[in-house]
């Protein structure tokens, strides 16, 4: 019997994790095709990373083209591009939004000055969002710790993600734990790849040969790490714009 994907890239990721940071590079990518709109993975992520009002590290949009019966109707998640010509680091004065050496552009909630979000207007995917301080309700569980970047912050000090910018990062905490993004592990029609672009042998690496991959607005030369399998970029275009 064939193993799942899951498995494959699990075992991916804990090979990659043996080697260096500076010697892997973590990328993403979703086939379109195979989404089905359930939202799994945004629901997975709000959870995970306790994200509060305002602040979506994962989205999915949608589009329809044609006349009925000839109808095609796609679904396109949304997230941080994790790009290497990256515009939000450019736009942040205090340093905060910096690329690893692993491909994730990160935020370090320590020295963001709460400048407004001039890295959230920087940005052309709408993936960078600015922390208010706002919550969904008063239980105990949204008010606790968020674990980020692999360091704990509460939301009640001076420490917290509050008057941040925050986004994506490839659920960082999970990988340095040996687990792949959360988003990844309940994506249920298997439309999201994960792994080491580096290594030829990991499974994302393997796809991103054998399939026809979409540049999200190639012309703003971000260089996204995070890319996208279809068959209809027109359709793809439409759903984002």
């Amino acid at each position: 019997m064939n193993e799942s994907n899951i498995v494959r890239m699990q075992r991916d990721l804990e090979k990659a994790l043996l080697r260096p940071e500076a010697k892997r590079k973590w990328a993403m990518l979703i086939d379109v095709r195979k989404c089905t709109g359930c939202h799994s993975c945004s629901v997975s992520c709000k959870a995970e990373n306790k994200t509060p009002p305002g602040v979506n590290y994962r989205w999915v949009k949608e589009a329809e083209d044609g006349t009925y019966p000839n109808v095609m109707r796609i679904f396109m998640p949304g997230m941080c591009m994790q790009c290497d010509n990256a515009p939000c680091i450019t736009a942040c004065t205090s340093g905060a939004i910096y690329k690893r050496q692993d491909g994730i552009v990160a935020i370090d909630y320590s020295k963001c000055v709460g400048c407004g979000g001039n890295a959230v207007d920087a940005c052309p995917y709408g993936a960078v969002s600015l922390d208010k301080g706002d919550f969904y309700s008063n239980e105990a569980y949204e008010h606790g710790p968020v674990y980020e970047y692999d360091k704990k912050y509460k939301r009640n000090d001076d420490s917290s993600t509050i008057n941040s910018c925050r986004k994506c990062h490839y659920c960082l905490h999970r990988l340095k734990s040996g687990m792949l993004p959360t988003c990844v592990t309940t994506c249920l029609g298997g439309a999201t790849y994960f792994g080491d672009i580096n290594d030829p042998e990991s499974l994302v690496a393997q796809k991103a040969k054998e399939l026809n991959l979409y540049v999200y607005m190639q012309d703003e030369k971000t260089l996204p790490t995070t890319q996208f399998i279809t068959d209809s970029v027109e359709l793809c275009k439409k759903c984002h714009g």
